[in-house]
Protein backbone atom coordinates (compact mmCIF):
# COMPACT_ATOMS: atom_id res chain seq x y z
CA UNK A 1 0.00 0.00 0.00
CA UNK A 2 1.20 3.56 -0.83
CA UNK A 3 2.33 5.43 2.36
CA UNK A 4 0.59 8.85 2.82
CA UNK A 5 2.67 12.18 4.01
CA UNK A 6 2.23 12.00 7.94
CA UNK A 7 -0.17 14.90 8.96
CA UNK A 8 1.77 15.02 11.86
CA UNK A 9 3.70 18.33 12.59
CA UNK A 10 6.63 19.26 15.63
CA UNK A 11 7.22 22.77 16.48
CA UNK A 12 10.63 23.03 17.25
CA UNK A 13 12.36 25.69 19.69
CA UNK A 14 15.25 26.58 19.04
CA UNK A 15 17.30 28.99 20.74
CA UNK A 16 19.58 31.02 18.26
CA UNK A 17 22.83 33.36 19.19
CA UNK A 18 23.87 36.40 17.50
CA UNK A 19 27.15 35.78 18.53
CA UNK A 20 29.57 33.37 20.28
CA UNK A 21 30.75 34.69 23.89
CA UNK A 22 33.66 32.74 25.17
CA UNK A 23 33.21 32.49 29.02
CA UNK A 24 35.42 31.53 31.23
CA UNK A 25 34.86 31.07 34.91
CA UNK A 26 36.98 28.55 36.54
CA UNK A 27 38.74 27.10 33.82
CA UNK A 28 34.89 25.76 32.24
CA UNK A 29 33.08 26.78 29.63
CA UNK A 30 29.44 27.11 29.12
CA UNK A 31 28.03 24.18 26.88
CA UNK A 32 24.91 25.87 23.90
CA UNK A 33 21.60 25.63 25.08
CA UNK A 34 20.02 22.37 23.76
CA UNK A 35 16.72 22.37 21.09
CA UNK A 36 13.76 21.16 22.08
CA UNK A 37 10.89 20.15 20.69
CA UNK A 38 7.15 20.68 21.82
CA UNK A 39 4.06 18.63 20.13
CA UNK A 40 1.48 21.33 18.51
CA UNK A 41 -2.00 21.91 20.46
CA UNK A 42 -4.21 19.26 19.73
CA UNK A 43 -8.02 19.37 19.73
CA UNK A 44 -10.12 16.47 21.10
CA UNK A 45 -11.18 14.02 18.21
CA UNK A 46 -13.80 11.55 18.23
CA UNK A 47 -13.32 8.70 16.31
CA UNK A 48 -16.54 6.18 15.00
CA UNK A 49 -16.04 2.71 14.59
CA UNK A 50 -18.49 0.13 13.64
CA UNK A 51 -18.30 -3.26 13.65
CA UNK A 52 -19.32 -5.83 11.74
CA UNK A 53 -19.18 -9.12 13.19
CA UNK A 54 -21.61 -12.41 13.17
CA UNK A 55 -24.38 -12.61 15.05
CA UNK A 56 -25.98 -15.01 12.88
CA UNK A 57 -25.22 -17.99 10.99
CA UNK A 58 -21.96 -20.30 10.64
CA UNK A 59 -19.55 -18.01 12.24
CA UNK A 60 -21.55 -16.63 14.71
CA UNK A 61 -20.63 -18.68 17.78
CA UNK A 62 -17.25 -16.56 16.95
CA UNK A 63 -18.67 -13.22 16.99
CA UNK A 64 -19.30 -12.50 20.56
CA UNK A 65 -15.43 -13.24 21.64
CA UNK A 66 -14.74 -10.84 18.64
CA UNK A 67 -17.37 -7.87 20.28
CA UNK A 68 -15.63 -8.29 23.55
CA UNK A 69 -12.12 -7.53 21.60
CA UNK A 70 -13.99 -4.34 20.11
CA UNK A 71 -15.80 -3.40 23.62
CA UNK A 72 -12.59 -4.07 25.41
CA UNK A 73 -10.43 -1.91 23.44
CA UNK A 74 -13.01 0.83 23.24
CA UNK A 75 -13.16 0.89 26.63
CA UNK A 76 -9.77 1.17 27.37
CA UNK A 77 -8.90 3.52 24.99
CA UNK A 78 -11.62 5.89 26.40
CA UNK A 79 -10.66 5.24 29.76
CA UNK A 80 -6.85 6.26 28.41
CA UNK A 81 -7.63 10.10 28.27
CA UNK A 82 -5.97 11.07 25.76
CA UNK A 83 -7.91 13.59 23.62
CA UNK A 84 -9.47 10.51 21.42
CA UNK A 85 -13.06 9.19 22.52
CA UNK A 86 -13.99 6.89 20.45
CA UNK A 87 -18.34 5.88 19.54
CA UNK A 88 -19.01 1.95 18.72
CA UNK A 89 -22.05 0.64 16.51
CA UNK A 90 -22.91 -3.26 15.86
CA UNK A 91 -24.31 -4.87 13.15
CA UNK A 92 -24.80 -8.47 11.99
CA UNK A 93 -22.07 -9.54 9.30
CA UNK A 94 -24.21 -12.85 8.94
CA UNK A 95 -21.99 -15.26 6.88
CA UNK A 96 -21.50 -15.89 2.91
CA UNK A 97 -24.41 -18.13 2.15
CA UNK A 98 -26.68 -14.76 3.18
CA UNK A 99 -26.94 -11.24 1.79
CA UNK A 100 -27.11 -9.82 5.67
CA UNK A 101 -23.92 -7.84 5.70
CA UNK A 102 -25.16 -5.37 3.16
CA UNK A 103 -27.42 -3.95 4.43
CA UNK A 104 -25.42 -3.94 7.50
CA UNK A 105 -22.82 -1.94 6.01
CA UNK A 106 -25.14 0.51 4.82
CA UNK A 107 -26.84 1.21 8.00
CA UNK A 108 -22.93 1.72 9.60
CA UNK A 109 -21.71 3.97 6.88
CA UNK A 110 -24.88 6.00 6.83
CA UNK A 111 -24.56 6.05 10.57
CA UNK A 112 -20.92 8.37 9.53
CA UNK A 113 -18.34 5.50 10.77
CA UNK A 114 -14.78 6.16 9.99
CA UNK A 115 -13.88 2.95 10.39
CA UNK A 116 -15.36 -0.66 10.60
CA UNK A 117 -13.72 -3.81 12.04
CA UNK A 118 -15.05 -6.65 10.37
CA UNK A 119 -15.92 -9.19 8.61
CA UNK A 120 -14.30 -12.39 10.11
CA UNK A 121 -15.32 -14.74 6.86
CA UNK A 122 -13.53 -14.32 4.14
CA UNK A 123 -17.07 -14.55 1.78
CA UNK A 124 -18.77 -11.40 3.52
CA UNK A 125 -15.82 -9.17 2.98
CA UNK A 126 -16.09 -9.86 -0.71
CA UNK A 127 -19.74 -9.03 -0.76
CA UNK A 128 -19.18 -5.39 0.93
CA UNK A 129 -15.36 -4.48 0.21
CA UNK A 130 -16.38 -2.22 -2.80
CA UNK A 131 -18.82 -0.51 -0.94
CA UNK A 132 -16.29 0.25 2.39
CA UNK A 133 -14.03 1.29 0.12
CA UNK A 134 -16.21 3.54 -1.80
CA UNK A 135 -17.51 5.17 1.01
CA UNK A 136 -13.32 6.12 1.86
CA UNK A 137 -14.24 4.05 5.21
CA UNK A 138 -10.99 2.46 6.74
CA UNK A 139 -12.14 -1.48 6.99
CA UNK A 140 -9.92 -3.74 9.29
CA UNK A 141 -10.45 -7.49 9.20
CA UNK A 142 -9.54 -10.23 12.53
CA UNK A 143 -10.58 -13.05 10.39
CA UNK A 144 -9.74 -12.35 6.55
CA UNK A 145 -7.29 -15.01 5.39
CA UNK A 146 -7.69 -14.52 1.51
CA UNK A 147 -5.13 -13.93 -0.52
CA UNK A 148 -7.02 -12.19 -2.71
CA UNK A 149 -7.50 -9.07 -0.19
CA UNK A 150 -3.44 -8.91 -0.61
CA UNK A 151 -3.82 -7.88 -3.74
CA UNK A 152 -7.06 -6.06 -3.69
CA UNK A 153 -7.84 -2.85 -5.37
CA UNK A 154 -8.88 -1.07 -2.20
CA UNK A 155 -7.34 2.75 -2.18
CA UNK A 156 -5.33 1.86 0.59
CA UNK A 157 -8.58 1.04 2.51
CA UNK A 158 -8.53 -2.56 3.37
CA UNK A 159 -6.42 -4.10 6.09
CA UNK A 160 -6.32 -7.37 8.17
CA UNK A 161 -4.92 -8.14 11.93
CA UNK A 162 -5.33 -11.90 10.88
CA UNK A 163 -2.80 -13.51 8.56
CA UNK A 164 -3.29 -14.96 5.34
CA UNK A 165 -3.93 -18.74 4.49
CA UNK A 166 -0.69 -18.59 2.96
CA UNK A 167 1.23 -17.85 5.74
CA UNK A 168 -0.65 -20.74 7.89
CA UNK A 169 -0.16 -23.29 5.23
CA UNK A 170 3.18 -22.58 5.10
CA UNK A 171 3.96 -23.01 8.63
CA UNK A 172 2.04 -26.04 8.62
CA UNK A 173 4.12 -27.75 5.90
CA UNK A 174 7.40 -26.66 7.41
CA UNK A 175 6.08 -28.60 10.93
CA UNK A 176 5.12 -31.76 8.46
CA UNK A 177 8.61 -32.25 7.55
CA UNK A 178 10.53 -31.66 10.47
CA UNK A 179 7.93 -33.98 12.04
CA UNK A 180 9.98 -37.13 9.47
CA UNK A 181 7.09 -37.55 7.03
CA UNK A 182 8.35 -38.10 3.85
CA UNK A 183 5.08 -37.67 1.77
CA UNK A 184 1.85 -35.94 2.32
CA UNK A 185 -1.53 -36.32 0.78
CA UNK A 186 -4.11 -33.14 0.85
CA UNK A 187 -8.03 -33.02 1.83
CA UNK A 188 -8.93 -29.59 1.17
CA UNK A 189 -12.23 -27.95 1.17
CA UNK A 190 -13.18 -25.68 -2.17
CA UNK A 191 -12.94 -21.81 -2.23
CA UNK A 192 -11.33 -22.06 1.36
CA UNK A 193 -8.58 -19.97 0.89
CA UNK A 194 -8.08 -21.86 -2.07
CA UNK A 195 -5.75 -21.60 -3.52
CA UNK A 196 -3.19 -20.11 -1.79
CA UNK A 197 -3.69 -22.41 1.17
CA UNK A 198 -3.09 -25.91 -0.43
CA UNK A 199 -0.21 -24.20 -2.50
CA UNK A 200 1.43 -23.03 0.19
CA UNK A 201 1.13 -26.08 2.33
CA UNK A 202 2.40 -28.27 -0.87
CA UNK A 203 5.60 -25.67 -1.48
CA UNK A 204 6.94 -25.71 2.18
CA UNK A 205 6.06 -29.33 2.50
CA UNK A 206 8.17 -29.81 -0.73
CA UNK A 207 10.90 -27.18 -0.21
CA UNK A 208 11.62 -29.36 2.71
CA UNK A 209 12.27 -32.14 0.46
CA UNK A 210 8.99 -34.26 0.91
CA UNK A 211 6.46 -35.52 -1.89
CA UNK A 212 2.86 -34.53 -1.83
CA UNK A 213 1.31 -38.01 -3.37
CA UNK A 214 -2.24 -36.40 -3.41
CA UNK A 215 -4.37 -33.66 -3.32
CA UNK A 216 -8.27 -34.02 -3.10
CA UNK A 217 -11.00 -30.97 -3.16
CA UNK A 218 -14.26 -31.19 -1.29
CA UNK A 219 -17.61 -29.43 -1.36
CA UNK A 220 -18.32 -26.96 1.85
CA UNK A 221 -22.06 -28.59 0.90
CA UNK A 222 -20.60 -32.34 1.81
CA UNK A 223 -22.39 -34.12 4.50
CA UNK A 224 -19.98 -37.58 3.97
CA UNK A 225 -16.27 -37.24 2.82
CA UNK A 226 -15.85 -40.91 2.19
CA UNK A 227 -14.42 -40.65 -1.49
CA UNK A 228 -12.12 -37.71 -0.89
CA UNK A 229 -10.17 -39.35 1.91
CA UNK A 230 -10.20 -42.81 0.09
CA UNK A 231 -8.87 -41.10 -3.16
CA UNK A 232 -6.08 -39.00 -0.64
CA UNK A 233 -5.50 -42.83 1.19
CA UNK A 234 -4.98 -44.54 -2.53
CA UNK A 235 -1.47 -42.21 -2.72
CA UNK A 236 -0.20 -44.39 0.02
CA UNK A 237 0.99 -41.19 2.36
CA UNK A 238 2.85 -40.87 5.23
CA UNK A 239 0.39 -38.24 6.53
CA UNK A 240 -2.46 -36.56 5.71
CA UNK A 241 -3.59 -32.73 6.06
CA UNK A 242 -6.98 -31.80 6.48
CA UNK A 243 -7.79 -28.27 5.28
CA UNK A 244 -11.18 -26.98 6.14
CA UNK A 245 -13.05 -24.68 8.97
CA UNK A 246 -15.78 -26.49 9.73
CA UNK A 247 -15.63 -30.46 8.16
CA UNK A 248 -12.86 -32.13 9.59
CA UNK A 249 -15.23 -33.71 11.94
CA UNK A 250 -16.46 -35.63 8.42
CA UNK A 251 -12.82 -36.67 7.56
CA UNK A 252 -11.41 -38.08 10.53
CA UNK A 253 -13.86 -40.82 11.03
CA UNK A 254 -12.68 -42.16 7.45
CA UNK A 255 -9.05 -41.16 8.16
CA UNK A 256 -9.03 -43.32 11.18
CA UNK A 257 -10.63 -46.39 9.80
CA UNK A 258 -8.03 -46.39 6.85
CA UNK A 259 -5.15 -46.41 9.65
CA UNK A 260 -4.23 -42.79 9.75
CA UNK A 261 -5.00 -41.50 13.92
CA UNK A 262 -2.48 -39.46 15.85
CA UNK A 263 0.86 -37.93 14.96
CA UNK A 264 -0.06 -38.97 10.63
CA UNK A 265 -3.11 -35.67 10.86
CA UNK A 266 -2.07 -32.60 10.36
CA UNK A 267 -5.31 -30.39 10.53
CA UNK A 268 -5.88 -26.03 9.53
CA UNK A 269 -9.19 -24.66 10.73
CA UNK A 270 -9.80 -27.95 12.94
CA UNK A 271 -8.55 -25.97 16.44
CA UNK A 272 -12.46 -25.12 17.22
CA UNK A 273 -13.39 -26.18 20.18
CA UNK A 274 -17.44 -27.46 18.75
CA UNK A 275 -16.07 -29.19 15.90
CA UNK A 276 -13.27 -31.42 18.03
CA UNK A 277 -16.04 -32.14 20.53
CA UNK A 278 -18.11 -33.89 17.70
CA UNK A 279 -15.17 -36.30 17.37
CA UNK A 280 -14.43 -39.52 19.03
CA UNK A 281 -12.05 -38.99 21.89
CA UNK A 282 -8.36 -40.15 21.25
CA UNK A 283 -8.93 -40.04 17.29
CA UNK A 284 -6.96 -36.94 17.22
CA UNK A 285 -4.34 -37.62 20.17
CA UNK A 286 -0.94 -37.12 18.50
CA UNK A 287 -2.63 -34.87 16.01
CA UNK A 288 -1.24 -31.00 14.98
CA UNK A 289 -3.29 -28.26 14.38
CA UNK A 290 -2.35 -24.53 13.45
CA UNK A 291 -4.03 -21.34 14.43
CA UNK A 292 -2.97 -18.01 14.57
CA UNK A 293 -1.87 -15.55 17.45
CA UNK A 294 0.06 -16.05 20.48
CA UNK A 295 -1.10 -18.10 22.88
CA UNK A 296 -4.39 -17.09 25.04
CA UNK A 297 -4.23 -19.53 27.78
CA UNK A 298 -0.86 -17.59 28.93
CA UNK A 299 -2.51 -14.27 28.45
CA UNK A 300 -5.09 -14.51 31.82
CA UNK A 301 -4.76 -10.53 31.85
CA UNK A 302 -6.50 -10.01 28.67
CA UNK A 303 -8.63 -12.66 29.32
CA UNK A 304 -9.58 -11.79 32.54
CA UNK A 305 -10.13 -8.10 30.94
CA UNK A 306 -12.72 -10.04 28.17
CA UNK A 307 -14.66 -11.38 30.70
CA UNK A 308 -15.25 -8.54 32.93
CA UNK A 309 -16.49 -7.47 29.29
CA UNK A 310 -18.93 -10.57 28.22
CA UNK A 311 -18.57 -13.22 31.31
CA UNK A 312 -20.06 -16.15 29.71
CA UNK A 313 -17.36 -15.97 27.10
CA UNK A 314 -15.55 -19.76 26.47
CA UNK A 315 -14.01 -19.19 22.98
CA UNK A 316 -11.51 -16.80 22.66
CA UNK A 317 -10.72 -16.71 19.00
CA UNK A 318 -10.41 -13.48 17.00
CA UNK A 319 -10.77 -11.25 20.42
CA UNK A 320 -7.27 -10.30 20.33
CA UNK A 321 -7.65 -9.73 16.38
CA UNK A 322 -10.46 -7.78 16.89
CA UNK A 323 -8.72 -6.05 20.13
CA UNK A 324 -5.60 -4.37 18.17
CA UNK A 325 -8.01 -3.92 14.89
CA UNK A 326 -9.65 -1.14 17.16
CA UNK A 327 -6.62 0.45 19.00
CA UNK A 328 -4.33 0.51 15.55
CA UNK A 329 -7.04 2.69 14.40
CA UNK A 330 -7.36 4.80 17.43
CA UNK A 331 -3.48 5.33 16.98
CA UNK A 332 -3.48 6.12 13.63
CA UNK A 333 -5.87 8.73 14.35
CA UNK A 334 -4.24 10.33 17.25
CA UNK A 335 -1.09 10.00 14.72
CA UNK A 336 -2.96 11.77 11.81
CA UNK A 337 -4.58 14.32 14.55
CA UNK A 338 -7.66 13.21 11.81
CA UNK A 339 -10.37 10.77 12.16
CA UNK A 340 -11.25 10.71 8.63
CA UNK A 341 -10.95 7.14 6.96
CA UNK A 342 -8.28 8.68 4.68
CA UNK A 343 -5.87 10.33 7.35
CA UNK A 344 -6.46 6.64 9.71
CA UNK A 345 -5.28 4.74 6.72
CA UNK A 346 -2.26 6.59 6.00
CA UNK A 347 -0.92 6.06 9.23
CA UNK A 348 -1.91 2.62 9.94
CA UNK A 349 1.21 0.81 8.29
CA UNK A 350 3.38 3.27 10.91
CA UNK A 351 2.05 2.46 13.83
CA UNK A 352 2.36 -1.12 13.58
CA UNK A 353 5.99 -0.55 12.88
CA UNK A 354 5.31 -1.77 9.44
CA UNK A 355 7.75 1.42 8.03
CA UNK A 356 9.13 4.73 10.54
CA UNK A 357 11.46 2.77 13.03
CA UNK A 358 8.96 3.72 15.82
CA UNK A 359 9.35 3.05 19.66
CA UNK A 360 7.71 -0.25 20.84
CA UNK A 361 4.85 -0.04 22.89
CA UNK A 362 2.44 -2.76 24.17
CA UNK A 363 -0.49 -0.86 25.30
CA UNK A 364 -2.80 1.66 24.13
CA UNK A 365 -1.96 4.65 26.80
CA UNK A 366 2.24 3.90 26.53
CA UNK A 367 1.72 3.78 22.33
CA UNK A 368 -0.60 6.89 22.93
CA UNK A 369 1.84 9.20 24.90
CA UNK A 370 4.72 8.18 22.42
CA UNK A 371 2.80 9.77 19.81
CA UNK A 372 1.68 12.87 21.63
CA UNK A 373 5.37 13.50 22.76
CA UNK A 374 6.13 13.98 18.96
CA UNK A 375 7.73 10.26 18.10
CA UNK A 376 6.69 7.44 16.13
CA UNK A 377 5.38 4.47 17.80
CA UNK A 378 5.36 0.81 16.98
CA UNK A 379 2.38 -1.44 18.45
CA UNK A 380 2.20 -5.06 19.53
CA UNK A 381 -0.63 -6.00 21.02
CA UNK A 382 -2.14 -9.20 22.53
CA UNK A 383 -2.24 -10.22 18.55
CA UNK A 384 1.40 -10.66 18.39
CA UNK A 385 3.50 -8.92 16.32
CA UNK A 386 1.08 -6.90 13.91
CA UNK A 387 3.87 -4.64 11.21
CA UNK A 388 1.48 -4.38 8.50
CA UNK A 389 3.45 -4.11 5.03
CA UNK A 390 2.30 -2.32 2.01
CA UNK A 391 -0.85 -4.48 1.33
CA UNK A 392 -2.47 -4.06 4.58
CA UNK A 393 -1.13 -7.74 5.91
CA UNK A 394 0.62 -8.25 9.35
CA UNK A 395 3.79 -9.60 7.95
CA UNK A 396 4.94 -10.82 11.33
CA UNK A 397 1.71 -12.44 12.54
CA UNK A 398 2.70 -15.60 14.80
CA UNK A 399 0.81 -19.02 13.57
CA UNK A 400 0.39 -21.39 16.69
CA UNK A 401 1.00 -25.29 16.70
CA UNK A 402 -0.81 -27.13 18.80
CA UNK A 403 -0.76 -31.02 19.68
CA UNK A 404 -4.11 -32.98 20.82
CA UNK A 405 -4.15 -34.69 23.78
CA UNK A 406 -6.55 -37.84 24.50
CA UNK A 407 -9.42 -35.88 24.97
CA UNK A 408 -9.47 -33.96 22.08
CA UNK A 409 -8.28 -30.59 23.60
CA UNK A 410 -5.50 -28.77 22.69
CA UNK A 411 -1.76 -27.71 24.16
CA UNK A 412 0.09 -25.31 22.13
CA UNK A 413 3.63 -26.87 21.29
CA UNK A 414 5.64 -24.18 19.44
Amino acid sequence: MPTFPSTRHVRTAIVGVAAVVAVVLSGCTSAPAEPTATPLPRPALTLSIGALLPQTGSLAAFGPAAQAGVDLAVQEINDADVGLTITTSSQDAGDATADVATASTTTLIDSGVSVIIGALSDGVSKKVIDQIVNAGVVQISPGNVSLDFSRYADDNLYWRTAPSCAREGAALGEQIARSGAQSLGIVYQSGYCEPGLPEALADAFEREGGTVVSRVAFDAASTTLSAEVAEVVAGSPAAVAVLTPTLAKLAVPDLAAAGFTGEELYFVGLPISDQSAEIAAGSLAGATATRPGLDLSTMTDFTDRLLEINPALTEFRYAAESYDAVVLAALAALAANDTSGVAIAAELQEVSGGSGGGEKATTFEQAARVILEGNTVDYDGPSGRITFDQNGDPSDAVIGLFAYGADNGLTRID
